[in-house]
Order: C-alpha cells, then sequence, then structure tokens
C-alpha cells in the first residue's frame, strides 16, 4: 500500500514481487500541477487526506487476509511537504496558528529572505503534520487488534531521512539553485528541449545528524519493550524480519539481522554506519533519481561516516573533509578535522574499505580517495585554509 509516486513511475518499478500492489493516487508529482490544486480543494475532513486513504487501504487489505500468512508494507509520503495537515494539528505547536502554509526554500534560510519566526512555523506545519501521521498509523496498529494479530504479527516503523529547520543554515534537505553558467558532463542525458541555463543544480548538501537519524521501532513475538542504542542501517531491516520470522536469509542480503540487538543479548552491531546520496552523483553530472525531473549535480556529494562519538562528512577533491566530536558538539558546529588526522584517515579508509566489499565500482570510489588523499598531503605541508 503506497501514494508515493515515484514507487511506479520512471521506470523504478518497485512494484516487483508483490501479489498485491495497491497505488494511492494524487500524492507529489504524481498529477498535473492544476490536478493537485484541484484534487485538494475537495478535501473537507482529516479522513481525505492521502495519508488516511493510505492506511485505510491497509486496513481493508487486512480484512480480506489477516488469516493468512502475510507480508504488508505500506508506505505514506507524508509527512513529507506541502506540510498541509489539518489546523488543529498545526495549533497544537503554534498557538492561535492562522491558517499560513510555508514551503521549504532548499537553500540557507536566512539568504532566502526568511525570518527566525518564519522557520519557527515552518517547523510546526511539519510537526503536525507528523502527528497526523502518528494518529493514522496508530489507526492502524488498532486494526491489528481488533482482528486479533498483536501477538503474531512482527511490526517495523521506520522512515527514510530527517529535515533542516535552520540547523547549519538550510531549510530543506539539500540545497538548490539555478546557475545560468551550468555546464553538464559529455555523455549526460540531458533532455534536447532543456537548455543548460535552466537546469536546477544541486549544490553541496552535507548530511548531517538531523538528516541521517531516523526511527526505528520493532515489535514482535518475543521481543521485550525497552530501548535500544546501536548503529544500524537500513540494509539491516530485511535480514532482521527474516530472522524474527524464522525464514533463511538469502545469501546474496548484505545487511546483518538486529535480532541479539533487539533481544538484549548485545549492545554493539557496527562499528561504524554509512549514508550517502548516491555515489554516481558527481560534478557536471544530470540525474533524474527520485522524481523523474533532471538536475545537475555541482560537485561530488558527500558521504557521512558515523561511529557512536564521531562523525565524519567526505566528498570529492574540491571540499576538505569534516569532521565532529559528538561527545562535545552534538550540533556538528565545529569541524576537528585537522585536530584529528589521524583518526580522521582511518575512518575514511575504513568506510571506502567497506564500499569496496559491497561490490561499489571503483569509478565511484577514485573521487573519495583523491580527495582523501589532497586533504592529507594539505595537512602533511601545513593547516588547509577552512572551506565553509
Amino acid at each position: 500500500m503506497v501514494d508515493t509516486p515515484f514507487f511506479v513511475r520512471g521506470g523504478f518499478g518497485y512494484d516487483r514481487g508483490f501479489d498485491d500492489f495497491v497505488w494511492v493516487r494524487g500524492q507529489g508529482d504524481d498529477t498535473r500541477p492544476r490536478e493537485r490544486s484541484d484534487y485538494r480543494a475537495t478535501w473537507r475532513h482529516e479522513a481525505d487526506r492521502l495519508v488516511a486513504r493510505t492506511v485505510d487501504a491497509a486496513e481493508r487489505w487486512l480484512e480480506r487476509h489477516y488469516e493468512e500468512p502475510f507480508f504488508l508494507y505500506v508506505d505514506t509520503w507524508d509527512p513529507h511537504e506541502p506540510w498541509d495537515a489539518p489546523a488543529y494539528y498545526t495549533a497544537r505547536y503554534r498557538p492561535q496558528y492562522a491558517g499560513r502554509e510555508l514551503y521549504p526554500v532548499y537553500s540557507k534560510w536566512e539568504e532566502a529572505g526568511l525570518t527566525p519566526d518564519d522557520m519557527a512555523l515552518a517547523h510546526a506545519l511539519y510537526c503536525g503534520e507528523v502527528t497526523m501521521v502518528d494518529f493514522w498509523v496508530g489507526r492502524l496498529l488498532a486494526k491489528l487488534d481488533v482482528l486479533g494479530l498483536r501477538e503474531n504479527t512482527i511490526v517495523v516503523f521506520t522512515s527514510d531521512h530527517g529535515f533542516y529547520f535552520g540547523e547549519h543554515g538550510y531549510f530543506g534537505k539539500a540545497e538548490w539553485f539555478h546557475d545560468a553558467g551550468a555546464t553538464v558532463k559529455e555523455g549526460s542525458m540531458l533532455p534536447a528541449w532543456l537548455p543548460e541555463s535552466w537546469l536546477l543544480t544541486i549544490g553541496w548538501s552535507p548530511l548531517h545528524r538531523e538528516l541521517t537519524r531516523v526511527p526505528l521501532m520493532v515489535r514482535g513475538p518475543g521481543l521485550e519493550p525497552g530501548r535500544r542504542t546501536a548503529l544500524t542501517t537500513a540494509p539491516d531491516l530485511a535480514p532482521t524480519i527474516l530472522e524474527l520470522a524464522g525464514v533463511e536469509r538469502p545469501a546474496s542480503m548484505q545487511g546483518e539481522s538486529l535480532l541479539e540487538v533487539l533481544g538484549g543479548v548485545r549492545d554493539e552491531h557496527r562499528p561504524f554506519v554509512i549514508s550517502s546520496w548516491p555515489l554516481y552523483f558527481a560534478e557536471g553530472e544530470i540525474t533524474t533519481a527520485v522524481d523523474s525531473r533532471p538536475r545537475r549535480i555541482s560537485s561530488y556529494m558527500p558521504l557521512t561516516v558515523s561511529t557512536r562519538d564521531r562523525s565524519l562528512i567526505l566528498g570529492g577533491p574540491s571540499e576538505m573533509p569534516e569532521l565532529y566530536d559528538l561527545t562535545v558538539d552534538p550540533g556538528e558546529e565545529v569541524n576537528v578535522w585537522e585536530e584529528h588526522v589521524a583518526e580522521s584517515r582511518a575512518m575514511c579508509e575504513a568506510a571506502i574499505s567497506f564500499l569496496e566489499r559491497c561490490g561499489t565500482p571503483e569509478e565511484y570510489l577514485t573521487p573519495r580517495r583523491a580527495a582523501l588523499d589532497k586533504w592529507l598531503r594539505s595537512e602533511r605541508k601545513g593547516p588547509a585554509s577552512t572551506v565553509a
């Protein structure tokens, strides 16, 4: 059950392999702009929202199949922008809310002319949307109880990323801008009708913890309630679900089951995790990832290597790496790369070796090796200039 249009559009084909696939239409770029505005004009009640309709579709499916073994995947695009939950949700976080909406600028918020009050409004809108989603997820869990499925059903709840509401200067998940002098890499698939000067460019967009830390909640037979703290990543979910269900995992799976962590047997899972833009995002390339809109990449996009107490951001040769000591700087505001070069090098090399073992093509690793080599040589010559 999905309302995210990118699952089946543009040849991505994420609907493959399911016996049944329900696409709730109207979300995101699924329809034309006029159709979207007309469609939203018909919303009179909370139940008209797409998260509600998606959960309703999931409940109906469960009513038909609850007596059978099943794997049910429910994906809702909310709380993605536009944040348009009913006003009573937003008012919980902004008393006297008057109905104004605000869309993220995907740039530095101060440069865009926004005010601190604008950012407070945006965060209230987002919190209202999250609270609406929480209500409807609760509805779905209640349906499991009604159908007698609580004791023998595994439930996994997670999300894909967070959001910047002014942290590190950003309002959005990335920095986008128009560059009249933009050029694209030879051989890039730029549509013939699209002039280079019209391209939207994705700028240097680091992945700090506001983006990379996401919720993960698991409920299932044999799991005791509680909180666990360990480093994990999305590929670990599938082998975890399979082990909980008593199903042998395919040898091709690269993730590692979290069951021992969930069961309280151990506290450590991975020594580090990697969060990344697609590694093929390189300077001058054109990407149509996610929503099929062509965008130019301005630089080698960064990857983030995270341990319990360190966060390291590594891009291409043009961007100075960043290291943050999370024990004293959880907001990742002070780059201490120059003070911890040996540790930074070890983290970079461990991450690159991990990507090698995962079968990452060398062409995507070479720019990261070059960046590491350049900045290590720079440190041997003397302190480098800070790059903003």
